[in-house]
């Protein structure tokens, strides 16, 4: 075959031949993908399958079809799955600890968006945060609410001030007893 190309040709017929290898796998990926995504919605329009289903499950095929595409074409390019695989395994391993280890600090953020969109108390509120039905919890007044902590300034006891700085996830998991500034409206 070498005898019917030209000479300027053979320096390049590797990396033409890896180039159309890299081409047909994306289209056959795209084929494949056609042809599931066709056959998924068959499925769902013949078993009356609910929308959320019939997408969950193209986005996962398309996912699925796509990861296995880009595999084969580092597979041609000569990356091991050895060392994808060390590299993938690493990384989430390194994302779970980094996850957890952030966890609080993400959910106390979360639920001060909440407080400031929702708007169970205001600042300036007196409010108390119950343990439960019979027992008596924290009590404030609301001073300030920043991304991670409420602080509730406590009523004076000996003449002292103290403050209560209560992580804003707490409000989610207790229930609050809130009575309105005074001169208010609602």
């Amino acid at each position: 075959m070498t005898e019917i190309l030209p000479q300027w040709v053979l320096p390049w017929l590797a990396t033409i031949t890896l180039g159309l290898q890299v081409v047909l796998i994306f289209v056959g990926a795209g084929v494949l993908r056609m042809v599931v995504k066709r056959l998924i919605r068959q499925i769902g329009e013949r078993y009356s399958l609910p929308a959320e289903m019939v997408i969950g499950a193209r986005r996962g095929s398309t996912f699925l079809i796509y990861s296995g595409a880009l595999l084969l074409i580092l597979d041609r390019v000569g990356v091991s799955a050895t060392v994808l695989w060390t590299a993938l395994t690493g990384f989430a391993a390194v994302a779970a600890v980094a996850f957890f280890a952030a966890w609080s600090v993400l959910s106390n953020i979360f639920c001060a968006l909440l407080i400031l969109t929702v708007r169970p108390f205001r600042l300036f509120d007196q409010i108390e945060v119950l343990e439960n039905g019979e027992k008596p919890g924290l009590k404030g007044r609301v001073i300030d609410i920043n991304l991670i902590y409420t602080t509730l300034q406590e009523i004076p006891v000996e003449q002292t001030e103290t403050v209560l700085r209560v992580p804003n996830s707490l409000f989610f998991q207790r229930t609050i007893r809130c009575w309105k500034r005074t001169g208010e409206g609602g």
